[in-house]
């Protein structure tokens, strides 16, 4: 029995958060003790701050750098974020002396959880982390000014090439690690909790179409954080404004909160589009595949640039298991994740138009047999897979 130790900058509930947590889960049922040493979105309103979920031990030990309310950013000043960091960095030290471990493995590479583990683990315990890299740490966080940037961009640059080996969940984030000369790369893609996203009763789910008007419409769903910034979901406003507003059966579901909603909001009001596009807000995750099952298609928009590259969306996982087909643009390793039918929802990245054609063709031509395709694909992306991999970095 091996014990593990992971350094997250950011709750279990947040979708890096997940891919630690279920990594964790699985980890835990092959054979391995598991602690997870976390910042908390909002930690004066954590009321539990020890415990355990799922055979993993969970610790919150700071405040996260952005505070998060129920899907909206309350932000600090400048004065009290740099008391957050402080703070943060010193509790994930006490975390690491409090935690003796065989590995310790960093959610990303940032700036509290590095400084905590160069001074807690590489000094005060002489041994050798791991770093995962999840996305692009610079272009992913709305970081407000050049000197927030450079600090972001220099502990992306140091913790991979201090670390023992390094984690990646994607081919392009791999590739950076091998014109760094990582010594050791394992490439463990995201994936999705099979127990969580089944298909919920079809009397639950006629009930709530009844609720939203969607009886008889076409529904195109998003599901995710609402920040322009690293989602243009402008693409799919566009998409919708440019094509799709001519069928009227058509509407859009808006599952999830973040500092833009309320530009989203005031752009559906000045577009008449209120009664076509719907904004559920921030939902209960656990309430996520019930909602995201109301969905013919899902969308997920990005441009071509590092942070879509470097990042493998939970929601095209989550989507396929439901057999819920997902568009997406030919960015990083999204064609890959959806081989088995890409030239159907693959769509041009940053184009609204060709978003909107594909949304579209997939629309007018999906079957009962696509829908079995995704969930068979959505199989190859089981946790339980996915941490076996992850394991056997650790043995190698």
């Amino acid at each position: 029995m091996r014990r593990i130790v992971f350094l997250i900058t950011m709750g279990i509930e947040r979708p890096s958060g997940q891919r630690y947590f279920n990594l964790a889960r699985e980890l835990v049922r092959n054979g391995d003790q598991v602690r997870i040493l976390a910042l908390h979105p909002d930690l004066a309103q954590c009321q539990q701050r020890r415990f355990v979920q799922d055979g993993v031990e969970i610790w919150y030990v700071g405040q996260m750098h952005s505070r998060k309310r129920h899907g909206e950013v309350l932000p600090f000043s400048p004065l009290q974020l740099l008391w957050v960091l402080i703070t943060a960095t010193l509790g994930m030290l006490w975390g690491i002396f409090c935690s003796p471990a065989a590995i310790y493995h960093l959610g990303k590479p940032q700036p509290v959880n590095g400084l905590a583990a160069i001074l807690g683990v590489m000094l005060g315990r002489g041994q050798q982390f791991w770093v995962d890299c999840d996305d692009d740490e610079v272009g992913s966080n709305r970081l407000t000014n050049q000197a927030q940037r450079m600090v972001f961009a220099f502990w992306q640059w140091l913790l991979p090439r201090l670390a023992k080996g390094v984690t990646v969940n994607t081919q392009a984030l791999a590739a950076r690690m091998l014109q760094a000369r990582v010594p050791k790369i394992v490439y463990v893609p995201n994936g999705v909790d099979h127990s969580l996203f089944q298909a919920p009763e079809p009397i639950v789910l006629a009930g709530l179409r009844s609720s939203l008007g969607l009886d008889g419409k076409k529904v195109i769903a998003y599901v995710g954080t609402i920040a322009l910034h690293n989602h243009p979901i402008n693409l799919l406003l566009e998409a919708f404004d440019l094509q799709l507003k001519h069928d009227p059966l058509i509407r859009v579901l808006l599952i999830g909160s973040g500092e833009d909603l309320g530009y989203v909001q005031n752009w559906i009001r000045e577009h008449g589009y209120h009664d076509r596009i719907i904004c559920l807000g921030h939902q209960d995750r656990r309430t996520i595949p019930t909602w995201m099952a109301l969905a013919d298609v899902t969308v997920d928009p990005v441009y071509d640039d590092a942070v879509a590259q470097a990042r493998s969306p939970l929601k095209l996982f989550e989507s396929l298991a439901l057999g819920i087909p997902a568009v997406t643009g030919d960015v990083g390793d999204r064609r890959l994740i959806l081989n088995f039918v890409a030239d159907r929802l693959i769509a041009p990245a940053g184009d609204g138009l060709g978003l909107a054609q594909t949304l579209q063709s997939v629309l007018a031509s999906w079957s009962d047999a696509d829908r079995q395709a995704c969930v068979e694909r959505a199989a190859d992306y089981a946790w339980s897979a996915l941490a076996l991999r992850w394991r056997t970095g650790y043995e190698e």
